[in-house]
Parts: structure tokens; C-alpha cells; sequence
């Protein structure tokens, strides 16, 4: 048993930094390369791939990233774990094995998670009375079944456990916890059990802190930003952890960033609902619990963190088509940039109501006046401001109307205020409005599977 691991964070969504990974792997030591690709409409898109191309399905950018990372981790025994598998984890894990192959590399034993999708049982589950109701709304699912496109349970740690405890050198997932990622080594390295909760929630802060990558080190930082140093070779964050639950969360030295109190407490704070009730598939975390101690040289401890037992629930993430939206743009210049931009909305919106056209909603921002901040926005003087873009987008059921509005917002270049540009790209065309649905599932419904692969 290791006194502690490295657990290095690659990736913290779908098209995060391409270069993280790699340099987690060679710019310093670690065990664990975890990698977090998932978000809710991340499920959606790869399930719509999936329709088309049966061998899709998962995030693409994977078997160009093991082609580069797979002979370091081999050479150095770095274990990887991803849920990047999303909808399809046992095509994902063949194309690693075609890289493989190509690699020469031998011996490599993959686990693949699977059981979270559980869209093709939706019918059978309402009709048997599990209905999935909106944890928002308290609405059935069951009314929109024919509109569902994608419904996965969220996993956590256990099932990544079995894997390495199979033997696994990667691990591929469907759905799981963002924390599920950096929790399982935890669990795997230093025999903690399911009833060890302070522990558990010690692991799944950890995750927290490492599941958005480079927002613990630095990016994206709310305080001195400005003193953030080489953010252009950014490290990503890498949590040292010790069985006792204890963790450093640090970077590698010659990579660019900063780990601080601030960094980690911001990053602790973010998307954590009720902070005494952070609750995963593996346990409760306090958060009001945690206590950092700032080391210095980018290494923070984080230590105290308090657990409770899990919930008898897993999440549910579904994803549902909810008609159509499009959006265009057009930018007026000085003088009286936001004052041409107001009419020519206004004239838009008068033309779009003559032709009777029907919307659920239409918005517009005046960017450079009121994007960011909406209603809080202060109006400037009208002098100073050299140019506004007016962006109007709209949203409904009827596809003829999303489809007109497309066409109202060039007409606007001759028919409406001076001193115009902007527009390119062609007319807008209207996009499917994918809208989330998250619901609870009693966990004796769902059942995860583990299976190894394995290449000779």
C-alpha cells in the first residue's frame, strides 16, 4: 500500500486545452492521469454522433491523444482513467487499441464502465412507475419520451475501482462523477471501504478541486489575475494524496499558473449547491468542513473534510428536443451606435410580429452595452461608446418561424439606421434547442458493468 499518489488533472470538459495531458505526463511525476470530458449537453451530442456512426459515440479527440500519451504511461506505469468513453465507452476502447497496435505496445488491459445509459428502458421504467419526475418541475418524463435523446446515470468511484482492481492500465467510463474520476485511485491505492465517509468525501473534494483543470491553477482566476505568470504554458492542477485523506494540491514546477489559497478556494466554491450537502453516488461531503492550509511554492493542503453516508438515489441526466433557435448579428459604429442598434431591434421586432411569426422567446443584447450584465447594465453616454452589436436570437416549435427570422436580419443593412456591418456567414439557420432534464433513479435499478479488455 503507497503512502501517497499523484493524481494529475488532463483535461476539465471537451475541447479543454489539447496540450494538458501530455504535459502532465512529461513534465513531472505522476500515477493518475484523470481526464473529465462530460458535461449535460455533452451527453446529447455524442449520442446524436452515435445515431449516425454506431462506432461513435465518444469524445474524438481521445485516440490522437493516446497515440502521444500511451508509450510515456506505458514506460513510466501512469494509470489513466477518463469517462470520455460518454455514450459508446466500448468504441472508445477499441480505438485506443487500434492505437495500440500501431504503437506495438503490448500487454495493455483497458476497463470499460457501462449500464449508465438507460434510455432504452425509459418506457419500461415509467410504465412500472419510476418516472423520472424534473428534480426542477416534478414533471413525468413520460410525456416526452419520443423527444428524449439521451438518459445516463451518473456512476461514481466503485465500478473504476473494480477496474483497477482487475488490473486495468485504463479506464473508460460512460457517465460518472467528475469527483468519481479522482476518488476511484483513493479508494484502489489505499483500501479505503464504502463506510470510510470522511475519506470518501476527502477524495471527492479533491475531484472537485481537479474536475475543471486549470481552474484550480490559476485559469480563469476572479482575484489578481493579472499576476497569474506564464498562463500560456498553464499547469494543471495535480492532487497529492495520502491515505490518512489528506491532500496537497500542487502542479508541476516548470509549467506556468499558480496553486494558492485563492486559486483553490475559488474553485471550491463552484457548482456546489447546498456547501454542507455535496452529494455524489459515493457519499456526502460537507464543504462548510474543509480547511486549506497555503504550503507555499503552488502547494496547498487540504485537509478536515467531513462525510456522510450516500443517498439510496443516483442522478439522472437526460437531455430532450425542444424545438428550434437561431441567432444573428449586425454592428452599428459612432455616433449614436446604441441608439441605432435599439431602432434597428425595434424594427426587427415590428416586422417579425407583422408577419405573425410565433416565438417562445426572443432576446437581444446590445454587446458592449448590456451582454454581460443584462438589466444591471449601466447606459453610457452615447459618445462613448464606438460600437455596438446588436445580437438578437429566438427560440420556439415552429420551425417556419425560427427559419423567417433568419431571413429578416440582413434586410436591416438597407432598410434600417446608418452605418452598419457585421453581418457574414450567411443567413442564421435554425438549430435544434436541446433542453436538460435531471431526475433521481433508487440505485437497486441500475447496475454497473465492468469488463476488461485485454490486448495480447
Amino acid at each position: 500500500m503507497k503512502e501517497k499518489i499523484r493524481i494529475a488533472s488532463g483535461q476539465g470538459f471537451w475541447g479543454d486545452l489539447i496540450e494538458a495531458p501530455f504535459n502532465q505526463v512529461t513534465k513531472g511525476e505522476v500515477d493518475y492521469l484523470v481526464m473529465d470530458y462530460l458535461a449535460e449537453v455533452t451527453m446529447s451530442i455524442l449520442q446524436k454522433q452515435k445515431n449516425k456512426n454506431p462506432k461513435l459515440g465518444y469524445a474524438k479527440d481521445i485516440p490522437e491523444l493516446m497515440s502521444r500519451i500511451l508509450p510515456v504511461c506505458k514506460e513510466k506505469g501512469i494509470k489513466i482513467i477518463t469517462n470520455g468513453g460518454g455514450v459508446n465507452p466500448m468504441a472508445c476502447a477499441e480505438a485506443v487499441f487500434e492505437v495500440a497496435k500501431a504503437l506495438e505496445i503490448n500487454g495493455l488491459k483497458v476497463g470499460i464502465v457501462l449500464g449508465d445509459n438507460i434510455k432504452p428502458r425509459l418506457e419500461d421504467l415509467v410504465h412500472t412507475g419510476t418516472h423520472l419526475n424534473n428534480m426542477e418541475t416534478g414533471e413525468s418524463i413520460g410525456r416526452y419520451l419520443d423527444k428524449i435523446l439521451s438518459a445516463n446515470v451518473y456512476f461514481g468511484a466503485f465500478p473504476i475501482v473494480e477496474a483497477l482492481l482487475k488490473g486495468a492500465d485504463i479506464v473508460i467510463t460512460g457517465r460518472t462523477t467528475d469527483t468519481g474520476l479522482t476518488l476511484a485511485p483513493m479508494i484502489y491505492e489505499f483500501g479505503w471501504k464504502k463506510t470510510d465517509y470522511d475519506l470518501l468525501a476527502s477524495g471527492t473534494v479533491a475531484g472537485h478541486i481537479l474536475e475543471c483543470g486549470a481552474q484550480a491553477s490559476g485559469g480563469n482566476f476572479l482575484g489578481d489575475w493579472e499576476s497569474i505568470e506564464n498562463m500560456a504554458d498553464i499547469g494543471f492542477p495535480i492532487a497529492e494524496a495520502y491515505q490518512d485523506g489528506s491532500v496537497i494540491i500542487t502542479k508541476h514546477e516548470k509549467l506556468g499558473g499558480r496553486v494558492s489559497f485563492e486559486t483553490v478556494a475559488e474553485q471550491l466554491v463552484y457548482e456546489i449547491g447546498d456547501p454542507k450537502a455535496y452529494i455524489t453516488p459515493d457519499c456526502i461531503a460537507d464543504f462548510t468542513s474543509i480547511k486549506l492550509e497555503d504550503l507555499g511554492d503552488n502547494r496547498v493542503r487540504v485537509y478536515n473534510v467531513k462525510g456522510s453516508p450516500e443517498t439510496e438515489f443516483y442522478k439522472v441526466s437526460c437531455s430532450f428536443s425542444a424545438g428550434f433557435s437561431a441567432s444573428g448579428s449586425l454592428t452599428y459604429s459612432w455616433p449614436q451606435a446604441l441608439k441605432k442598434a435599439e431602432a434597428a431591434d425595434k424594427i426587427l421586432r415590428q416586422r417579425l410580429d407583422n408577419l405573425g411569426l410565433k416565438f417562445d422567446e426572443i432576446r437581444t443584447e446590445f454587446v458592449g452595452y448590456n451582454a454581460c450584465h443584462g438589466p444591471l447594465a449601466i447606459k453610457p453616454d452615447e459618445n462613448e461608446i464606438n460600437e455596438v452589436m446588436l445580437r438578437v436570437a429566438v427560440r420556439g416549435q415552429d420551425y417556419y418561424s425560427i427559419e423567417r427570422f433568419g431571413k429578416e436580419i440582413a434586410p436591416l443593412i438597407l432598410t434600417g439606421p446608418p452605418a452598419v456591418t457585421g453581418f457574414a456567414g450567411g443567413r442564421p439557420k435554425p438549430s435544434e434547442v436541446v433542453a436538460y432534464w435531471p431526475a433521481l433513479i433508487p440505485k437497486d435499478l441500475v447496475v454497473p458493468e465492468v469488463k476488461i479488455m485485454e490486448m495480447n
